[in-house]
Order: structure tokens, then C-alpha cells, then sequence
């Protein structure tokens, strides 16, 4: 099945389960295909689909991050956990949890990654 005509049966599939975000997103989608369709005078290929979806999810993202706070620096992350550090005593990789629970709220405001968080106490408590 042609992806365009996948994205339609899905958009019926969405409107019968009442999925209003899927549908939404799905509608719009539809949308760009169907702009990029009229611009080149044909039927897109599946190829074309995917170079809308890509395009379109792009900056979307774009948008949807300018609204996100700034990301934490590994600098502001490191000071966060070695302030942390001292205000809870930790020594050891046993004390992760504590530190962890201390250092999430110094960067609160920031776009902090808890993966890089994680393994900046992990270095820092030589674990």
C-alpha cells in the first residue's frame, strides 16, 4: 500500500478511535502531502511521502523547541553535582540516589538530560 494511501486509512482508523492528538497530526500531515502534490502537478511516490514527513517534523521541532529553556552546560551540570556532593556528603556510587535527588533540583529552569546528570555524579563519585 501506497504511503499516502496508508496515511489516509490511518486518519479513518484515528477517527473512529476518537484519537484527537493522532488525528490532528495525521490531518496535517495529509495537508503537506497534498500542498507538495499540487506544487509538483502529480501524485507523490513514497520517497516524496517521506521527504514531507521529514520536512514537516523538522520544523515542527524547530517551533516546539524555541519554547523549551535553555539546555544545562556540562560546566553547569558538574557545578550542580559537586555542590551536591558536598551538601549531601556522598563518597561512593552507593550515595547516587541521594546525590541525584539533590543535584535535578539545581537545575531546575534548565533542559537538563538526566542521562548526563547520572554520569556526571558517576564520575565524580569515581563509580
Amino acid at each position: 500500500m501506497p504511503l499516502n494511501d496508508q496515511v489516509s486509512a490511518d486518519i479513518a482508523a484515528a477517527m473512529k478511535a476518537r484519537d484527537a492528538s493522532r488525528l490532528s497530526a495525521l490531518r496535517m500531515l495529509k495537508a503537506a502531502v497534498m500542498n507538495k502534490s499540487v506544487e509538483k502537478g502529480r501524485d507523490l511516490d513514497d520517497a516524496e511521502v517521506l521527504q514531507v514527513v521529514a520536512s514537516k517534523e523538522s520544523s515542527e521541532l524547530a517551533v516546539l523547541q524555541s519554547y523549551l529553556p535553555p539546555s544545562a552546560t556540562p560546566d553547569e551540570i558538574n557545578a550542580a553535582v559537586a555542590e551536591a556532593i558536598a551538601e549531601t556528603g556522598a563518597t561512593s556510587a552507593k550515595d547516587l540516589g541521594k546525590v541525584m535527588k539533590a543535584v535535578m533540583p539545581k537545575l531546575a529552569g534548565k533542559n537538563a538530560d538526566g542521562k548526563a546528570v547520572n554520569e556526571a555524579v558517576r564520575r565524580t563519585l569515581g563509580a
